[in-house]
């Protein structure tokens, strides 16, 4: 194994975040010389970024950490023409207003991560708008159009596995990575990066991306990509039966992102402790080797750690705090997460299937009835076991609010508007 002289290769090696490298002798030169420059992209296709993006987010933290340069660059062209990789169907166009909002909500996550300003590996933040809005069609067709063979892009997996799959992939699609190849060159061109990061399945466009650089006459451009990690049950990370694994606390709380976490499979204790968190490695081989019952403590760490990195301390040792009392105590913490029914529906009675639907512990009233069928519904602690049990201000606790549980982990109270 090969044994790197830059701080940034060898961190990334010993917490797994490395897939592949286009030329990891000459990276890691450039990294051990505090001369990387290196970006990830991010498409505003939501207001938030989710826990997909986080091990790139974390690759940017560690490359500034190593004295390298990092930039954020936001997808406000790209995302008018949606990324087809991994996809099988075209993505919902968004109006350019949607755009810019979602590119403002999911700004702030960045500062949490790697430090802005002007200094020699302080972050940059710029957006692809800025050059792919202006170009011009005829231009772009003979300046950078022509250096892409068409033979070539059939064979990227973004394309190909659409088309085996008999799936249409429009025109707009098509050209996704001819943009994102030309993104890299603009950003070897205007701020001197060598280096362009993302996930396994970005290689292909990544690796266009220094091919156009050759042809256009840039330095040597350079690729690093990270595993699109499942768990060890296969699933995919930041995905739950409740939608997606959100940043920003508006989409998900602090307290249910900390359940995310507590709830990792055995298996993938350490190895998400090396990738989502800032602990020692030491510290990490401590915690890996408890065992039995043991190993939920780790777990607790791990979410503390990660909640942390996104929602600070304080709000994640809330989180941590809330999780103890409802489940050790049994007590109805509260700070969990909750809603609010307005009073006329209350005193009038609300359906516990509706209850639980608002709630967004179940998705429908028919998967309300399959929980109930197996004891995965409680009110108040208690299961319920009539679909047409009816809340009334007779179900109010002390605390002012029904306590709704979809199985032992995921709690919501529902308080009076």
């Amino acid at each position: 194994m090969t044994a790197y002289k830059s701080d940034f290769l060898r961190v990334l090696r010993e917490r797994g975040f490395i897939h592949q490298m286009s030329d990891p002798e000459g990276l890691d030169a450039l990294a051990a010389r505090g001369e990387v420059v290196a970006y990830v992209g991010y498409d505003c296709t939501a207001p938030s970024l989710h826990i997909g993006h986080l091990l790139s987010i974390m690759i940017l933290h560690w490359l500034q950490q190593s004295g390298n340069k990092p930039i954020a660059l936001m997808g406000g062209g790209t995302t008018r023409v949606g990324d087809p990789s991994g996809r099988d169907e075209t993505r919902k166009l968004l109006t350019y207003e949607q755009i810019d909002a979602n590119k403002e909500s999911i700004k702030g996550v960045f500062s949490k991560f790697i430090t802005f300003g002007g200094g020699k590996t302080d972050a940059l933040m710029v957006d692809n708008a800025e050059w792919l809005a202006k170009l011009n069609y005829i231009e772009m067709l003979r300046d950078v159009g022509r250096h892409f063979s068409i033979n070539r892009m059939l064979t990227m997996d973004s394309v190909r596995l659409r088309l085996e799959r008999e799936q249409e992939l429009s025109f707009i699609e098509f050209n996704y990575m001819i943009l994102q190849s030309y993104d890299y060159v603009e950003l070897a061109r205007r701020y001197g990066c060598n280096l362009q990061m993302g996930g396994s399945d970005q290689w292909g466009n990544i690796v266009n991306g220094i091919d156009l650089g050759r042809r256009m006459g840039t330095h040597q451009l350079h690729a690093l990509t990270c595993p699109l990690l499942t768990t060890s049950s296969g699933a995919k990370m930041g995905k739950t039966a409740a939608g997606a694994v959100w940043l920003n606390a508006d989409m998900l709380s602090p307290y249910d992102y900390w359940q995310y976490w507590r709830n990792t499979e055995d298996a993938d204790v350490e190895r998400f402790l090396k990738l989502f968190t800032l602990l020692p490695l030491d510290e990490i081989a401590r915690l890996a080797a408890l065992q039995g019952q043991e190993i939920n403590e780790a777990k607790k760490v791990l979410a503390t750690e990660a909640t942390v990195l996104i929602h600070g301390r304080d709000s994640a040792e809330a989180a941590a705090e809330t999780a103890r009392r409802t489940f050790e105590e049994g007590s109805i913490a509260s700070d969990l997460p909750s809603i609010e029914i307005p009073q006329a529906e209350i005193d009038g009675g609300i359906g516990v299937l509706a209850a639980f639907v608002r709630a967004g512990l179940v998705s429908s009233n028919g998967e309300a009835r399959r929980q109930i069928k197996g004891g995965g519904l409680k009110v108040n602690d208690t299961a319920v076991t009539d679909d047409k049990q009816v809340l009334t201000p007779a179900d109010m606790t002390g605390a002012g609010a029904i306590k709704l549980s979809l199985g032992k982990k995921r709690h919501v109270l529902l308080k009076r508007a």
